[in-house]
């Protein structure tokens, strides 16, 4: 029996829920695996709580020797509930995170065993950097590398089966100092942005000392059935399918989205819920999505970093609970061809310390005007950096899915709605008065008019936009399921911050030369509303004719990975990152190059799997039904029956050779292919060549006749499981 029947009989004949018992009130069990501000006070010194909330609040330094008293208090507070390793947690550029584990116990030099966690191995650890991505920053001899505590982030106790770890999250660099992970540099440009966002914000408000930007993130991801998983390699190594023809009901009757949850996949929702709540995850909403097997979850807002640190948790603990529910869930952007794929929608805003959202409308002229500055910077931050932006949500998976179905297109462009179009517009168009100065009464009745009380909701939601405003907040719709969030939120916050300080620079010009503020403010921002108004777009980003309008406005439109990620090693790429003090030159080199490599290694990866898929399950299926046909054939000639009575097999049996003589050859040439590819040594051009010469020129075509043989071929003989059976039985 093949995998695939084998996983079918287990369904039938096993498919038990496991319920996992859990409190019916979120807020009783809610963060209580983390070391909460409210534990540190209950667990450190004065002294020691003290300096842990200035450096928190602060950003200030903590001294190595208060370190040891936070130390000895996380410790305590980790023995308390069972703990006995603690780990740095971090997040390298492999894309996962990682973890090395320690013990609290040692031995004294009287030989005497103690528990001990000291604030040196709080503060700072040595993994092994040469065995992590580092894009020629690292030679394989030179392996130090170093893990920094991040006080911004709570330490956390990770609970797997009956084991108990303390995690301390930190950032990684290497021993000369490079960034090597994804956290360093995101939180080097929300400090960029909130420098530069509370000089702008005390144009408005005196009061205002710190700008957070704000992150709530939306995960799509599929459930499937762990036996049929097992029984495609490629989901087992590529996570996607790379055949499998379209069922004939997908989501074209629009009844999964918002449906009823399966009982199956809804316990295993409560299940990595309460593990996610014990973190300090907020999650607050599941629902089904639009594709069959697909789901959403979604949390509450929460400072970027810390956002950031909690997607990436996320992700592992639904991959090690739906193990739990012998099922799997699958992240890759696009895991099944002709339905929806997976994105992960960075909904982005910004608040002040004084508890004011900068991106949601006011109700006087005062704080619309704050609310259209920084409304109006960000739409000019993306026009001017679209191609950084483009770059940030770049991988092979991400290629599959933009402009597919529901995701947005490769383009990238900003929806605002109807009615601050019409601001916009309002706005831009003032060419009459100029905003004199005299006539500032005026201009602030006329700010009234022009822009009145704006509600929350006052756009529609754009769902083929990659960056769209929904009211208070920017949703950035083109990041990837898989992504971790830090890459995009480090761009864009990068950008804002670079267009916020040329905006105070060009403002504060003005109001020396004698102008007003206010009447300085709107100039610029009209200025910036004309220089950027051909990167907004309210109509259907799938239709072709915003393709070719795209193309008449200057707009990029660049679909692939290996030349989307060229914006990142520009002149002005190095400059925008180096004088924000987020990258310099080397950093930003060493990411494009891993980048390129990734993307060499899994497009290799798939064309490898599709090689092995074609000539060892595909084939030979194939193959063993056409012996049925010839016996049959055979058999029908003997009886003494004339050519017509047989000639539909005739027919079948050729277009099955047809497909199969296409797939070996193909699956020949793309081997070879793959031979010249690896011989170029230059990683851009290579994956250049991985893209137009490997994947472009064989991944459709072999797969077209993939599927077209699993539509001819008898379904007993099949051995990889089908699109019905992985996207509806559970």
């Amino acid at each position: 029996m093949s995998l695939r029947f084998d996983a079918l009989s287990r369904i039938t004949a096993n498919n038990e829920v496991i319920n996992v018992a859990g409190s019916t009130k979120i807020t009783s069990i809610f963060g209580e695996n983390v070391f909460t501000m409210k534990t540190a006070r209950e667990y450190l010194s004065d002294e020691a709580y003290k300096s842990l909330v200035t450096s928190i609040k602060g950003g200030k330094k903590i001294d190595r020797t208060v370190a040891n008293q936070i130390a000895n208090g996380i410790r305590a507070w980790a023995e308390s509930k069972g703990v006995s390793h603690f780990t740095h947690w971090f997040q390298p550029l492999t894309g996962s995170t990682a973890e090395k584990h320690d013990s609290f116990f040692t031995i004294k030099s009287d030989g005497t065993a103690i528990e001990e966690f000291d604030g040196a191995a709080l503060i700072q650890q040595e993994p092994d950097a040469s065995s992590f991505p580092s894009g020629g920053l690292r030679a394989t001899f030179e392996a130090r590398g170093y893990t920094a505590w991040d006080p911004s982030s709570p330490a956390f106790i990770m609970e797997i089966g009956l084991g108990k770890t303390l995690c301390i999250p930190t950032i990684f660099v290497s021993y000369t100092g490079e960034s090597l992970d994804y956290k360093a540099p995101l939180l080097k440009a929300l400090e960029a942005l909130n420098k530069t966002a509370v000089d702008v914000c005390n144009y408005f408000d005196k009061n205002v000392a710190k700008v957070t930007a704000t992150l709530g993130w939306e995960q799509e991801y599929f459930v499937i059935d762990e036996s049929l998983a097992n029984a495609r390699p490629d989901l087992v190594q590529c996570g996607r399918t790379v055949f499998g023809a379209a069922p004939a009901k997908g989501q074209q009757l629009e009844d999964h989205y918002f449906g009823s949850i399966p009982e199956r996949t809804y316990a295993f929702m409560r299940d990595f819920e309460q593990e996610s709540y014990k973190l300090g995850i907020p999650l607050r909403t599941r629902h089904n999505e639009v594709a069959p097997g697909q789901f959403e979850c979604a949390p509450i807002f929460e400072d970027v970093s810390i956002a950031v640190d909690h997607n990436t948790l996320l992700m592992d603990i639904m991959d090690r609970v739906a193990r739990r529910h012998k099922l799997r869930v699958l992240l890759h952007e696009k895991p099944f061809a002709g339905i929806n794929g997976n994105g992960k929608h960075n909904n982005w805003s910004m608040a002040t310390d004084t508890g004011v959202n900068l991106l949601a409308p006011g109700k006087t002229p005062k704080t619309n005007l704050m609310f259209l500055t920084f409304f109006v910077n960000t739409i000019k931050a993306v026009h001017d950096y679209s191609d950084l932006l483009r770059a940030s949500i770049a991988s092979a998976g991400n290629d599959h899915r933009l402009g597919a179905n529901e995701a947005p297109p490769a383009i990238i462009s900003v929806f605002v709605g109807q009615y601050l179009s019409k601001v916009l517009n309002d706005i831009e168009t003032r060419v009459g008065d100029k905003f004199d100065e005299q006539d500032e009464a005026s201009l602030k009745l006329d700010l009234h008019k022009s822009i009145p009380e704006l509600l929350l909701d006052n756009t529609d939601r754009n769902r083929t936009s990659p960056f769209a405003f929904t009211g208070n907040k920017f949703e950035f719709r083109a990041v990837g399921s898989a992504a971790n969030c830090a890459n995009a939120m480090t761009v864009l916050n990068t950008i804002l911050a670079e267009t916020l300080r040329n905006f105070k620079t060009e403002v504060d010009g003005m109001i020396e030369k004698g102008d007003k503020k206010e009447v300085a403010i709107m100039q610029v921002i009209q200025r910036y509303i004309v220089e950027s108004k051909k990167v907004l777009f309210e109509g259907d980003g799938y239709s072709a004719e915003w393709q070719k309008e795209a193309e008449k406005r200057g707009l990029p439109n660049v679909k692939t990975t290996p030349l989307a990620l060229d914006a990142m090693i520009t002149k002005k790429a190095k400059s925008l990152f180096e004088k924000n003090g987020v990258y310099n030159h080397s950093e930003l080199e060493a990411r494009h190059e891993i980048e390129l490599e990734k993307y060499i290694k899994k497009v290799q990866i798939e064309a490898r799997l599709m090689g092995d898929l074609a000539i060892n399950h595909i084939i030979p299926a194939a193959i063993g039904y056409q012996n049925i046909l010839l016996k049959n054939i055979r058999g029908l000639k003997e009886a003494g029956l004339a050519d017509a009575a047989y000639s539909s097999q005739v027919k079948l049996l050729k277009e099955i050779s047809e497909h199969i003589n296409v797939i070996y050859d193909k699956v020949n040439a793309m081997v070879e292919a793959r031979k010249v590819t690896n011989n170029i040594e230059d990683s851009r051009k290579k994956a250049i060549a991985y893209c137009e010469k490997v994947k472009e020129v064989y991944f459709d075509e072999i797969r077209y006749h993939v599927d077209k043989l699993e539509m001819l071929v008898d379904d007993q003989l099949w051995t990889l499981p089908k699109y019905r059976e992985l996207l509806f039985l559970k």
